[in-house]
């Protein structure tokens, strides 16, 4: 049950790493526009599955704290980021809010029943290093003038992980509820749209196509699939293998010429893979435990 849970936390990370390859292919929209059409779109297989099997609707009835949670981690992660991009080089911005992968490794440690291992902490470490060689390719220079924009990254990266790891307490509460969450995220970012943006829209079908790809996937049902994972599988090693979505996003923008090779690419490759092989190593050798032990 748990291997399975993480296999689908897994599936969120590598629904996350086509997300810069369908933005490049969206054309011109901007962001807070861009997310309120796709987690609209996002909402609809949640929808969907509500109005074909209404006796789940009573499922959506949960405390305030876990709407509060939910929405403040999809739409205050996605206006955080936004505002770092902002107020700050993209680069640095970036970097900064990529923290959560190793916030949600070091948090488990105040989750009942995780106990944190310095094999979780290597593991996310080499992934955060991957993660620098994709991202600061060309250098990083930290600059005080963009203070506001590295503050909002940070508080960026701890609100996703402090999403995650709380979305964990709530593990009663069922995967239905984040399509309110994607819901509430797409009305709240029209209204951030309306009132900071000029209004765009895609000017060919592929790039439709690619608005429709991004709702439907890295931010549709990878929210689900997230949620799911973090409350039933191993969320330490989901942590730290989510550093290979930069990785496996730059790979994808190779493979579809929008980005150039490189040796820093597979440096990234090794150390992200041997992070997640590392921060694995218990659920690895126990699984291998278990189907060599003898029976009685």
């Amino acid at each position: 049950m748990k291997f399975k849970a993480t296999l689908i936390g897994f599936a969120a990370i590598l629904m996350w790493s086509l997300l810069a390859l369908f933005t490049a292919a969206s054309g011109k929209m901007p962001p807070f526009q861009l997310s309120a059409i796709c987690f609209l779109i996002g909402s609809l297989p949640g929808i969907f599955v509500l109005a074909s099997k209404p006796e789940r609707l009573p499922l959506l009835r949960q405390p305030a704290k876990v709407w509060i949670t939910g929405i403040a981690g999809l739409f205050g992660y996605h206006f955080l980021y936004f505002t770092a991009l902002r107020n700050a080089p993209a680069v640095e911005a970036g970097l900064i809010a990529y923290l959560w992968p190793l916030f949600i490794v070091v948090g488990s440690a105040l989750l009942p029943g995780e106990k944190l291992g310095w094999h979780h902490i290597a593991g996310a470490l080499a992934g955060l290093v991957g993660t620098i060689l994709i991202v600061a390719r060309n250098g990083i220079a930290f600059d005080d003038a963009y203070a506001l924009g590295y503050g909002a990254a940070f508080l960026c990266a701890f609100t996703w992980s402090g999403y995650s790891l709380i979305t964990r307490c709530f593990d009663a509460v069922s995967t239905d509820v984040v399509t309110g969450f994607c819901l509430a995220t797409s009305a709240l970012s029209l209204l951030c749209h309306l009132g900071l943006e000029t209004t765009v829209w895609p000017e060919t079908l592929f790039e439709w196509l690619a608005v429709a790809g991004l709702g439907l996937l890295p931010v549709g049902a990878a929210f689900y699939a997230w949620d799911h994972g973090v409350k039933n599988g191993d969320i330490q090693f989901l942590g730290v293998a989510s550093y290979a979505a930069p990785v496996l996003s730059t790979l994808i923008l190779i493979l579809f010429g929008f980005a150039e090779p490189s040796w820093r690419i597979v440096a990234a490759c090794l150390l992200v893979t041997g992070g997640a092989v590392l921060a694995a190593k218990d659920m690895i050798f126990r699984k291998g435990r278990a189907t060599t032990q003898p029976a009685e």
